[in-house]
Order: C-alpha cells, then structure tokens, then sequence
C-alpha cells in the first residue's frame, strides 16, 4: 500500500461496513437510513447500476435520492463497456480511501456478491485483455479449430483445459490468452496469494428463511418498472445499433427480456413472466452466496428500523 493509504489506515477507527442481500430486499433504503446516523458515504456494489442510461430497470436510485444521498460508482460506463470484478476492486478501494479522507465511513451497498468477494478476498492477479493477442488466438482457431487451441492449452495449462469444456471458446481464449502474456498458467495465477481489503470490514447481509414475502416483492417492482417506463428505456438503447444480447449490460436480468420483445420474439406478458422468474432466479443466486459468506450480521428483508437497530448494536 502507498503511504497515504497507510495514513488512513492507521488513523480511522471506523469500519468499512457492507450491505448485501438479494434484489428487492431494502439495501438502498437501509443504506441511505444509516449514512445519515453515522456520516457515511454510499458506495455502489451492483454490476448493473454501473451504466448510464439503465436507471429504471435496475431500480436505481431516484435523482432526488441521489441529491440527496450521492452514491459513488453508479452512472459512470456506456453500456457497451465491460467492466470487470478486478476493476470494481480497484474502483471501490480508491472511493473508500476518499470517504476516509473527508471524515466518512464507507457503506458498501449491493448485490453482486463476485464484487464483494473480491473486493473483501481479494483477486488473482491475472493481465490485462490484450487484444492483438486475441485476435491471434481467433486466428489459430480459425486455421485449425477450437478443438487444436484446447489441445494447445492442455499442454500449458492442463488444469484449466480439464475444467474448460472444448466447444468454449471465450474461456479457451481467455485461459490460453494469460499464459501468452505472462508465461505462466491461469491455475498458477489463480492459486497464488491473494491481498485482502486492506480496511477494517463490519459485513451485514438480508437473509431470506421464506422467499414468498421476497418473490411478492420482485414481482411488484418489476410491475412499478414497466409503469414508470421501462419499455421506453430499454427501446432507447435497442435503437442505438451498437448494442446486442452478448454484452453483459444487456445479459442484465429484465433487460434481455424487454430486448427479446423488442425482437419479436416474446409476447408482452411472456416477457412480464420471464423477467420475474429470471429475477427471482438472480435472488436465488445472491442467497446461495450468502448462505456460506462468513463473517456475516444477518438482516431481516425490508424491516428497516428493526435493521437499524441490529447495525447500531453491532457497531457499538
């Protein structure tokens, strides 16, 4: 760490607190609750409230929220870009190192828990993507098959070729790309030691015993959403031409749904079907995350102030 990081550390006494939880649980309104007990500053853990131009369909908050509570790392990429969990890591670490210096505590607010993982663990100290690498390896492919750079990579990285299935060429790539660039495999990268968040952590989680109460939940946003015009902001994007399924903005769940009506392809209330089951089906993931994240105050869906109530005792 740099000096100045060193600085913070030694002289702040507050923790870094994080609130996670499935969709729809209450994690903004909690958030925006308890930076105004104890000075915080809100900072974003959601893959998808990164873009500009998605607001309606990833429930961002409300400008007049925002005005009110300023959330770092929302609204900053075109959804064309992709941004990945070792940029989140770097991103979040500088914001809490700046909330630090302006006498906040940081409230990590979120629900993509790959996000949280790394920024609390750490990451695998893999290179960069290198395009004309890439397109080398495309090429090969192209001459040869898919099957011939699988072989290839077996022979470098027999770990990953075993895990990687043949007919996977993104992962094949990827794999095959990092030991180009580095001389060294993507298994030994991977297994070696990772740098954990060099910050004091105070981790609070929604949990969910019944899902009925959250599946309600779900299903009623996802109505406000379409009430409030989500249609319209999905058609804006859909118009652009430079966006498609394969980016993972529009892998976002809802997204992909409203675009596949846009397409033609599902009906109004097919697309209303499978945008709840798909993002009751993201719940679903988030929970299983959560039910083996250590080091974890559990939290009570959408009890605000019994909520509250928890954080203070525990930060007390």
């Amino acid at each position: 760490m740099s000096n100045s990081t060193n600085t913070i550390s030694d002289i702040q006494q507050n923790p870094v607190i994080t609130i996670m939880g499935p969709t729809a649980s209450g994690k903004t309104d909690l958030a925006m609750a308890l930076s105004d007990e104890i000075n915080g500053e809100i900072i974003s853990v959601d893959s998808a409230l990164i873009y500009k131009g998605m607001d309606i369909g990833t429930a961002k908050p409300t400008t007049e929220e925002l005005a009110q509570y300023p959330h770092k790392l929302i609204s900053f990429l075109d959804p064309k870009e992709v941004y990945s969990a070792a940029d989140f890591r770097r991103d979040a670490i500088k914001e809490i190192n700046q909330a630090y210096e302006k006498g906040k505590t940081p409230i990590l607010v979120g629900g993509t828990m790959m996000y949280f993982k790394a920024l609390i663990e750490g990451i695998s100290n893999l290179p960069e993507a290198d395009e004309t690498v890439r397109a080398e390896i495309e090429q090969l492919a192209q001459d040869k098959g898919w099957q011939h750079v699988h072989s290839e990579l077996a022979k470098v990285d027999p770990e990953s070729a075993e895990r990687i299935h043949p007919n996977d060429p993104q992962r094949i790539n990827r794999a095959y790309e990092v030991y180009k660039l580095s001389g060294k495999s993507m298994t030994e990268l991977t297994n070696a030691k990772k740098e954990p968040i060099p910050f004091p952590v105070q981790q609070f989680a929604f949990q969910c015993e019944d899902k009925t109460e959250l599946h309600q939940r779900i299903e009623q946003r996802f109505h406000i959403m379409l009430q409030q015009g989500f249609k319209s902001e999905v058609e804006s994007l859909y118009k652009r031409g430079d966006l498609h399924l394969d980016l993972p903005s529009m892998r976002s769940v809802g997204y992909r749904q409203m675009w596949e009506h846009l397409d033609g392809k599902l009906d109004w209330d097919e697309m209303i079907f499978r945008g709840v089951v798909a993002t009751r089906q993201l719940a679903k993931r988030q929970l299983t995350w959560l039910r083996s994240w250590p080091n974890m105050t559990p939290l009570t869906i959408g009890y605000a102030k019994e909520n509250l109530q928890k954080i203070r005792k525990t930060l007390s």
